[in-house]
């Protein structure tokens, strides 16, 4: 990893993003060939350039966050309709049995 010329990142939070703005760097100056990601080490773990491209595709702890805060919102939802269902079927059904009898 540590052959020919090297770049350094020290990333606290946001990898994909910091991997996803050094790859549109290298497109818009036409520098792919020459300077790829050969690895990284995080947490005290080494990574190969798959490694990191791969970590970096996982989704950030923001987006975790709401995923898991989306998935809490919508049990007592759910909930609630499976609660208030059977009651608006008994209602729907007095309401068509009293309009036919209004009928005849």
């Amino acid at each position: 990893m540590l052959k020919g010329a090297n770049m350094w990142f020290f990333i606290e939070e946001d990898i994909g993003g910091t991997v996803k703005s050094w790859n549109s760097f290298l497109k818009d100056n036409g520098k792919r060939e020459t300077h790829t990601i050969l690895g990284g080490n995080i947490e005290g773990t080494n990574y190969d350039s798959k490694g990191v491209e791969a970590i970096s595709k996982l989704p950030s702890k923001l987006e975790l966050i709401a995923q898991i805060a989306g998935s809490i919102n919508a049990v007592p939802t759910k909930l609630a309709r499976v609660v208030k269902a059977p009651g608006m079927k008994v209602a729907r059904a007095i309401k068509l049995a009293g309009e036919e009898v209004n009928k005849e």
